[in-house]
């Protein structure tokens, strides 16, 4: 059975383009934004040349799910998600919105990436190993590669000009956009964490890190922005094989990743095409993510 065509580029004729990300096309919508989450799938900081079919439906419906249950801890950005109650004149692409797509309130975006780490990995294990520390924070000595840490850390990033995310301190972070607001976000990061994670374990899934976004309104107000708890902001594990000690499995693009390495490509353009087997089955990682965390299949 052939693949499904990703959709790459939503090319709205007729709407005015806001931004266009890695991943997301945003377009202007009188005095909010629409998000629409395309199928593009991104590597190394680059975006690759296949897409992953459905992507962004998952993106977009896993995000609405976990917005909707953490309002109690902060509000978000999200006014709408059914097409069906866009304005008038979105109406004519309702085919290619429907299910990937999200009317938001428009922000400025705090720029800093607010992570939350419960266990040791990535770009935080190999600080780790070279001093003991995860973004200044100092750690116990002897851990291992995806261990649990004695409680969840809060480790701010930014990026550079060359969209690489840096690890900084929280006072970095401060210093950037206030201390006052930078304990807020901490805050909130970790709470949002915790209720992430505790959902996660009971569908027999570890959220061991995950990065948020947040943005203010003209009032000051701060709202829970971007994507939420997905597979391409967090790092998800099955429960069943995990072992600390060695990379775990997981429910991302580690397969693109990790076919990207098998062809030694030297991370620089021009980007490689994925085989289908690796589409088909970073597809699965992203659906079986989905199912699990919210018990339904994907619209």
């Amino acid at each position: 059975m052939p693949l499904a065509v990703p959709i790459l580029e939503t090319r709205l004729n007729g709407l005015v383009a806001h931004r266009q990300g890695k991943v997301r096309d945003i377009y202007e919508a009188g005095d909010a934004l629409l998000m629409v989450a395309t199928d593009r799938i991104s590597a190394f900081d680059y975006v690759l040349g296949s897409g992953i079919p459905d992507k962004g439906k998952v993106l977009t419906q896993l995000s609405a799910f976990w917005f909707e249950r953490t309002r109690h801890i902060v509000p978000n950005q999200v006014i709408e998600t059914d097409v069906r109650r866009y304005p008038r004149e979105l109406q004519p692409y309702a085919e290619i919105l429907r299910g990937r797509s999200m009317l938001v309130r428009r922000t400025t975006p705090v720029p800093v990436e607010c992570v939350a780490r419960g266990y040791l990995s990535g770009s935080g294990w190999k600080e780790y190993l070279a001093g003991g520390t995860v973004c200044g924070i100092a750690l116990p000595t002897g851990l291992r590669e995806s261990d649990r840490l004695p409680e969840p850390i809060f480790t701010p990033a930014t990026k550079a000009t060359s969209g690489h995310d840096i690890n900084i301190s929280e006072a970095e972070a401060g210093a950037l956009v206030g201390a006052d607001l930078i304990a807020r976000l901490r805050a909130l990061t970790l709470s949002l964490y915790a209720f992430g994670a505790a959902h996660a374990a009971g569908r027999g899934i570890i959220l061991a890190d995950t990065k948020f976004e947040f943005g203010l309104t003209p009032s000051g107000e701060v709202l829970l922005i971007d994507e939420v708890m997905t597979p391409d902001s967090s790092r998800y594990w099955p429960q069943d094989p995990y072992a600390p000690g060695r990379a775990q499995p997981s429910f991302d693009k580690q397969f693109v990743r990790d076919y990207l390495e098998q062809i030694h490509w030297n991370k620089q353009p021009p980007v490689p095409s994925l085989p289908d087997d690796v589409v088909m089955r970073t597809r699965e990682k992203y659906l079986e993510a989905f199912r699990r965390i919210t018990g339904r299949d994907l619209d």
